[in-house]
């Protein structure tokens, strides 16, 4: 019997105590410690690797480490697509789409490498993601199936099929034996991703890890699963939608501030080559509130409709409210076009949203947003070919922004003939919404 002793895991960030705290002094979250008994070191199994030795970085060589490609919008996210031995998790609601995007990758893989994938699923059985492919009409002949959530059961399957691609579906079924806990435990979380990961990087495995979330959008397990990997993803999107975004946290092989952009079909997920008129195909125009404006999402500008709802408040303080949008920013923005603008707004209720489920993190969308909330406030529609694009001071002047070349390029491109990124606050209303 292997020796283990009781400890304390917050289940937030993955700090470890020996007693039990109502805080966890390392995130600051209450309550969120929990017992977990955990098996002493000198009895865990390792994976076999071979000698530590430094190597010189001269000595080298990555010419067999080339990217490979599988889907493009997924390949741009990643920077140019899988690296070899590299660990991936991908999180996402339930029901947004996750097992139907990793399996169109791994079909995709297969099918250009020629490289065995191996799906391993713990909520499915090999019969029910037949019945998916069969839905999606893909069909591949190098993808292994297998349904197990026994970690050192699927290391040794992976030793002898050899695969070039890995996907565990998800990371919250797996256990480790050793461990005496539930899946989907910190414990095992933590653990079973750790031997995946040290595996991957042993033999060179491609590994992609499908996680759930928690009800604050968050991976499900501690922190210290994001840190053991090497690129995180997450799949947003409105499941009641057809748009599904996907964006990286975290990358080491390439760019943070690139995203994908999918429109779920009947078949699976759908890549938009043109992300600019999805978003833009349902706008309503001559609607007081409604202003559009021009984002950088990694290389690729993005036209975006953003509206603004102001009604008069029913009670004594007045509600922000932001989809998309920071809310810190809205009350910036609100107290700047009250100020400068001289719109009376301490008694309205303003409710900005993005439409098209974009989160819009850029100050280049300020002057957008005040347009919209002075359109709506003033109940008068903007020009339909009209973009805004500015940053929004303090003391009401509106400032440029980096690309706007690349951003005024794809404005023309879609018919927007006029550009207000105007020198104040004071101006843009006056040449928009008058005063």
């Amino acid at each position: 019997m292997p020796k283990s002793e009781t400890i304390f895991v917050c289940e937030s960030c993955g700090n470890e105590s020996i007693s039990w705290a109502g805080r966890c002094p390392v995130c600051g979250n209450w309550n969120t410690y929990r017992e977990v008994r955990q098996v002493a070191e000198d009895t865990r199994r390792v994976i076999a690797t071979e000698p530590s030795i430094p190597l010189k970085l001269s000595d080298l060589k990555i010419g067999s480490l080339v990217r490979q490609s599988t889907i493009g919008e997924f390949d741009r996210v990643l920077g140019g697509g899988l690296v070899p031995g590299s660990v991936i998790l991908l999180g996402g609601d339930p029901g947004i789409g996750k097992s139907t995007l990793v399996f169109q990758i791994a079909s995709s893989y297969t099918g250009k490498t020629k490289a065995a994938v191996l799906y391993v699923s713990g909520e499915e059985s090999p019969a029910q993601i037949k019945m998916r492919a069969d839905r999606m009409g893909l069909s591949a002949d190098g993808l292994l199936l297998l349904s197990e959530t026994n970690v050192d059961s699927v290391i040794e399957v992976i030793d002898r099929e050899t695969p070039g691609l890995l996907i565990i579906d998800s990371i919250q079924t797996m256990y480790d034996s050793a461990y005496p806990s539930t899946p989907g435990s910190i414990v095992q979380v933590r653990e079973t991703a750790l031997k995946l990961q040290r595996f991957a990087k042993a033999k060179h495995v491609t590994t992609l890890l499908v996680g759930h979330v928690t009800k604050e959008g968050g991976v499900a397990g501690p922190r210290t699963l994001e840190h053991l990997v090497d690129v995180v993803l997450y799949l947003e999107g409105d499941r009641y939608h057809g748009t599904r975004i996907l964006r990286s946290e975290k990358n080491r092989f390439g760019a943070t501030d690139e995203i994908g952009v999918f429109a779920m079909g009947e078949k699976g997920l759908d890549e938009v080559a043109n992300p600019s008129q999805t978003f833009l195909a349902e706008r309503r125009e001559k609607i007081p509130g409604s202003a559009v404006t021009c984002t950088i999402e990694g290389t690729r500008p993005f036209l975006i409709e953003v509206q603004a709802l102001v009604t008069p408040t029913l009670f004594g303080y007045p509600k922000r409210s932001a989809s998309g949008f920071d809310l810190n920013r809205l009350q910036l923005i609100v107290a700047v076009l009250t100020k400068r603008a001289d719109l009376k707004l301490l008694t309205k209720d303003i409710f900005v949203n993005v439409v098209g489920g974009v989160r819009l993190t850029e100050p280049a969308a300020d002057l957008a947003v005040a347009l919209a909330i002075a359109s709506a406030e003033r109940n008068v529609a903007l020009d339909p070919k009209l973009v805004a694009i500015g940053e929004m001071g303090l003391t009401g002047e509106i400032r440029q922004v980096t690309h706007l070349k690349k951003r005024l390029t794809e404005a023309k491109r879609l018919g927007y003939i006029r550009t207000v990124t105007a020198d104040s606050i004071e101006a843009a209303m006056r040449a928009t919404v008058g005063r």
